[in-house]
């Protein structure tokens, strides 16, 4: 009986050090025992030129707030200040600046790509922007065919609003450099997923009609 015991005892302790060896990593209790998965990806193809008509096209920035990137360093030393250059140069172009994140992060944006006074604001109602929002009228309202895609994160809400831009009959453009993810392996998933969606774009066409094209800010031109 008390070899039993002894058994119990140690086996809780073992319980027990898991569970606090997990918390302390941010790991769940339980997933420290699962294998890892190895699997290879086609490399995704190389960014492409595109040179976008001012008059159709916007320019979407998604969640580049303050609660979000101050705590990922892809998004305040990478990401935003390319979207801050694509900014400016669109503003200069004429080209309409949308922006969307959740209603509680409205006033937090990066100072850099900080909305200007009648720029439009979209409150988020799930990961696809245009999903019960009134993203889709604004765009249409002003003749909008061609959208750029910026902000976090790759394999979130820039993926989900490809797919719902794509849906509505848009053309996408994602510079790869003005979005990215927490981790490593999200970042080549997203870009997959984009250009494999319904409206497929594998070989990264440019501007192929009603699909999505992986280019690079510096690779944008307006016209």
């Amino acid at each position: 009986m008390s070899g039993m015991r002894e058994m119990l005892l140690s086996g809780l302790a073992l319980a027990i050090g898991v569970t606090n060896a997990a918390a302390q990593s941010g790991t769940p209790a339980g997933a420290a025992s699962l294998p890892m998965i190895s699997v290879q990806m086609p490399a995704p193809p190389a960014p492409v030129a595109v040179s976008l008509k001012t008059a159709t096209t916007a320019l979407f920035v998604s969640d580049v707030v303050e609660p979000i990137c101050k705590a990922q360093p892809t998004c305040a030393a990478g990401m935003a200040p390319k979207i801050a250059d694509l900014i400016a140069r669109a503003r200069k172009a004429g080209i309409l600046v949308v922006y969307s994140t959740q209603d509680a992060n409205m006033e937090k944006w990066m100072p850099e790509v900080k909305p200007a006074s009648g720029d439009p604001l979209i409150p988020s109602k799930g990961q696809d922007r245009f999903f019960s929002t009134e993203l889709d009228n604004v765009l249409k309202g002003k003749g909008i065919t061609t959208v750029i895609l910026t902000g976090w994160k790759v394999s979130g809400s820039i993926l989900y609003t490809s797919v719902g831009a794509t849906l509505r009959g848009y053309t996408v453009v994602i510079p790869s450099d003005t979005t990215s993810a927490p981790t490593d392996y999200e970042i080549p998933i997203g870009i997959y997923a984009i250009l494999n969606q319904n409206a497929a774009n594998p070989t990264n066409q440019p501007l192929k009609p009603k699909t999505s094209t992986l280019s690079r800010s510096d690779l944008v031109t307006f016209e």
